[in-house]
């Protein structure tokens, strides 16, 4: 089984109207699809864009106002899947459920259906900044492509969450990021390899590029795209499948050969997911 996925490296910048931040998705999604793709990744937090939009006052607008445009959002890109006939992982919006504010991944199905999930570790900037409350369950999406799931930019630094979702099934994680330095980008990339390694399965990253000068701690954005697999040798030595020019406003596309990943679990050069310890540790299975 094989799998075309695309990430885009989103490039964030004021707008005026709700109209303008869907043009410019439909625009990703437009070009994805003319590579044939058939999952699309946003980054975390691009959504924020939203906040660029000036209030009745002509000032920014704060992170306790993105909820209300969670409707918009999901009308958008439930349109946008539908059209394209694509999956797509439209990065993370901040919802509102019984008075806290949520960092939650969503899955568009082309058929309509929307998954969510909602951020499992919390940094401390949407702690206490954002005031920002953490996901309590994991889980993962049967596509007839293969089974994913979605783990957003500080998940992945967490070996124990990956495990659990493979343990479930996933074999392709996709990881929307938003990170503003190249210290937050280099952690969230060394983790997306290592978990990879660890677990023999691909991980799909992005993050947002760009800036919003008016939108506290979305200033500034470093980021760059990547389709990333176990390194072993049906897959480049790197374990980089594609990546895309850091901070660019672009998207990759690559191909996901599900098989090789049972390939290399049975007779790689190292079997990790086999030759786990759990006489020794916990089997998070």
């Amino acid at each position: 089984m094989k799998m075309r996925a695309a990430a885009v490296q989103y490039r964030l910048h004021t707008i005026s109207t709700f109209d303008e931040f869907a043009a410019q998705a439909e625009h990703y999604v437009k070009t994805a699809q003319e590579f044939e793709t058939e999952f699309l990744l946003f980054p975390e937090f691009f959504t924020t864009q939203l906040l660029s939009i000036p209030d009745e006052h002509g000032s920014a607008q704060g992170i306790e106002n993105l909820p209300d445009y969670t409707q918009p959002y999901l009308d958008l890109f439930r349109k946008l899947s539908s059209e394209s006939k694509m999956h797509i992982i439209a990065g993370t919006h901040v919802v509102r459920r019984e008075g806290k504010l949520y960092n939650t991944a969503h899955l568009f199905y082309p058929d309509g259906r929307i998954e969510t999930q909602e951020k499992i570790h919390i940094t401390p900037t949407e702690v206490h900044e954002w005031n920002m409350a953490q996901g309590d369950a994991l889980s993962v999406f049967e596509t007839e492509k293969g089974t994913v799931a979605l783990l957003t930019c500080y998940d992945i630094e967490f070996p124990e969450i990956v495990r659990m979702a493979r343990a479930k099934g996933a074999d392709v994680i996709f990881c929307p990021s938003c990170t503003d330095d190249r210290h937050g980008f280099h952690r969230v990339r060394y983790c997306c390899h290592a978990r990879a390694i660890e677990n023999q399965i691909y991980i799909v990253t992005t993050g947002t590029v760009g800036s919003l000068p008016t939108v506290d701690f979305m200033r500034g954005n470093f980021g760059q795209a990547a389709v990333i697999s176990p390194n072993d040798v049906p897959f480049p030595p790197r374990g980089i499948v594609a990546e895309g020019e850091i901070n660019d406003d672009m998207i990759i596309v690559a191909d996901l050969d599900l098989a090789l990943l049972d390939k290399v679990r049975e007779k790689g050069s190292v079997t990790t997911w086999r030759d786990r310890r759990t006489d020794l540790y916990t089997d998070w299975s």
